[in-house]
């Protein structure tokens, strides 16, 4: 059944990335950047219109590239695994997360805050001057929280729904996300079709992630009614329809309170509170690593149950 070959190229890619992280040189996803960073230059005007457009350019030829890719290997099933496998290895961020989650808990642990400030830009966009500890964990567990549902969740789900096209094309607006879909003077306007594809695009992988949150919540000492309550009471609150079910979920499993006030580099936002009231520790950290793994072997099993009853 072509389902197989679909579900098979995804487990080995998840083994490949748990094995290997993301290729340290040449990394297709930053070759994807450099080409978005020139059509931009080519494209860029400061109106919505000019912007979807943009975006189009930036995806369209890709997403139609790798369909044709995949159906051209449709009939080869050994093909058409090692292709996934070595598309989801590529797309998928798990490793990555959790070395850097890691890192910065040692380096918390140690007391070594200026290495764990300076560690943080690479999890997140938020700006970790003046932040204290307590600051840095809980940036820490948000980051590791929203970032389990957009770079392994959705990537794994997509494939299982549009295989190759669909490995690439979600990876490929979650890049388009980064770049221009942030606020800023420069995007306010330009980067607004981004930045809806991409919430789009984690609709419905951000609420698998959370749901997966609370069914293995046991594994790490949680609570599935805390998380589930925390969903429920604080997740609208959050300016992200996506990431707040993540945070809030995740904050409610490990007991830990996050949101509240979040800097990033020209602009502060108060973010609602989430989850119960309890400062985050570093040992919150590790339970939040541990959480992430078994939420991607969860999101894994799903999207092999919907890769090969999909295509039945």
């Amino acid at each position: 059944m072509p389902g197989v070959a679909v579900a098979a190229g995804l487990a080995l890619g998840v083994v490949a990335d748990d094995i290997l992280g993301d290729p340290c040189r040449g990394h297709p996803v930053a070759g994807y950047g450099r080409l978005v960073t020139a059509l931009e230059k080519r494209s860029y005007a400061d109106d919505r219109p000019r912007g979807a457009f943009f975006a189009l350019l930036a995806l369209v030829p890709l997403v139609f590239g790798a369909r044709r890719v995949d159906v051209a290997v449709r009939t080869r099933p050994l093909a058409r695994t090692a292709l996934l496998a070595l598309a989801t290895w590529t797309v998928l961020g798990a490793r990555s997360l959790r070395d850097v989650g890691a890192a910065m808990a040692d380096h918390l642990a140690a007391g070594d805050s200026a290495a764990a400030r300076a560690l943080l830009p690479s999890l997140c966009g938020r700006d970790p001057h003046g932040l204290d500890d307590t600051g840095l964990t809980r940036a820490c567990i948000e980051s590791l929280a929203e970032n389990t549902s957009d770079a392994v969740v959705a990537p794994l789900l997509w494939g299982a729904v549009g295989g190759l096209a669909g490995l690439l094309g979600y990876r490929a607006v979650n890049t388009l996300d980064a770049m221009v879909g942030h606020r800023s003077p420069r995007y306010e306007q330009f980067g607004t079709a981004a930045a809806r594809l991409d919430d789009a695009a984690n609709l419905v992988p951000a609420r698998v992630a959370a749901g997966l949150s609370l069914a293995v919540a046991p594994f790490v000492g949680g609570s599935v009614r805390a998380g589930w309550t925390a969903w429920r009471a604080d997740a609208a609150a959050h300016p992200s329809p996506n990431a707040g079910v993540c945070e809030a979920s995740a904050a409610g499993v490990l007991g830990v309170r996050l949101g509240g006030r979040t800097v990033y580099t020209g602009r502060v936002e108060q973010r609602p509170e989430l989850g119960p009231d309890r400062e985050p520790v570093v040992a919150d950290i590790w339970r939040m690593i541990r959480l992430s793994r078994a939420i991607e072997l969860g999101a894994l099993g799903v999207a092999a149950v919907i890769a090969v009853r999909g295509r039945r």
